[in-house]
């Protein structure tokens, strides 16, 4: 017998804060198929606050209060059976952060969790990844994000080591990078890989999605490193009206798409990868799962 439930995941970035909506489809004696049936994406740039002034300024606690309510109603139309909702760089920096969650839930019921790095690693884990990697290569996972950029080596499908650094396209666009955020980065990227070759990269994050999409390539075929060079050529070769009007990016993507490749070229660069993987997935799908398997208690 077939059955089908919804479930919701709530990602409250840097850069932009996202609705998932999933289908779960359960059939006896298989394993679980996730669909993903609705994203809603709203660029409420909190990063901008809290990067500089330490807090979510009165303007924007207003627009995430009305976007929250207005997911709450998404989700009550989608008949969404459970949903989670986690904040990562900006809010968990942010001095009022806190304050901000316990006004939201007051105002509109919808619970917020604060998670840290390690969190937001452990999350991606519950992706489909395993069965995107092969057991003889290692893949270095490069999650970018408007605060913060999450990296873990897999070797053998298991994962050898996860770091989180301070190193985001919002943060880069502020001038809050220092060099030795990079040294720090680039340090860590070499130890970890050291030793292991055939390294290819899996991208994460809406960025990396869009250059994929810009790239023409199928589903399934990794970006080059050739490719990824040219490509960061070719975007600085337009201005920020002209990669809007131009090349059709949106207002809050044509900014952050070149630092955020720039994370990019230098981690496949560490890490001696050739090639990049970008299979579409992310935090929002690690919440689906993990909640899922957390309601169902799939070990």
């Amino acid at each position: 017998m077939i059955q089908f439930k919804k479930y919701a995941a709530i990602d409250i970035g840097s850069n932009a804060i996202r609705l998932l909506v999933a289908n779960v489809i359960e059939l006896e004696g298989r394993e679980p198929i996730f669909r993903k049936s609705s994203l809603v994406r709203v660029p409420i740039r909190l990063g901008a606050d809290v990067f500089k002034s330490k807090k979510i300024s009165e303007e924007n606690i207003v627009r995430m209060t009305d976007t929250m309510e207005a997911f709450k109603l998404l989700m009550r139309s989608h008949k969404v059976v459970d949903y989670r909702a986690c904040a990562t760089s900006a809010m968990r920096e942010a001095e009022n952060g806190e304050a901000v969650v316990k006004h939201i839930y007051k105002k509109t019921g919808v619970n917020i969790n604060i998670i840290d790095g390690n969190d937001e690693a452990a999350i991606i884990a519950n992706t489909d990844l395993q069965s995107l990697i092969s057991s003889d290569r290692s893949y270095l996972y490069v999650d970018v994000g408007g605060g913060s950029t999450e990296f873990t080596l897999y070797s053998n499908k298991e994962v050898v080591a996860s770091k989180s650094f301070k190193l985001g396209t919002v943060r880069l666009l502020e001038g809050l990078v220092g060099h030795t955020v990079w040294e720090d980065v680039e340090a860590w990227i070499k130890e970890v890989t050291k030793g292991h070759t055939k390294i290819d990269l899996i991208g994460s994050g809406g960025n990396i999605n869009k250059i994929f999409k810009l790239s023409g390539k199928k589903d399934g075929k990794p970006l080059t490193y050739f490719y990824m060079v040219s490509f960061y050529e070719f975007l600085q070769s337009y201005n920020y009206e002209e990669r809007i009007t131009e090349l059709g990016l949106n207002i809050d993507r044509a900014d952050v798409i070149i630092p955020a490749t720039r994370i990019y070229l230098s981690a496949m660069k560490w890490s001696r990868s050739k090639n990049i993987h970008v299979p579409k997935i992310g935090l929002s799908d690690g919440i689906i799962k993990s909640l899922y398997n957390d309601k169902n208690q799939v070990v």
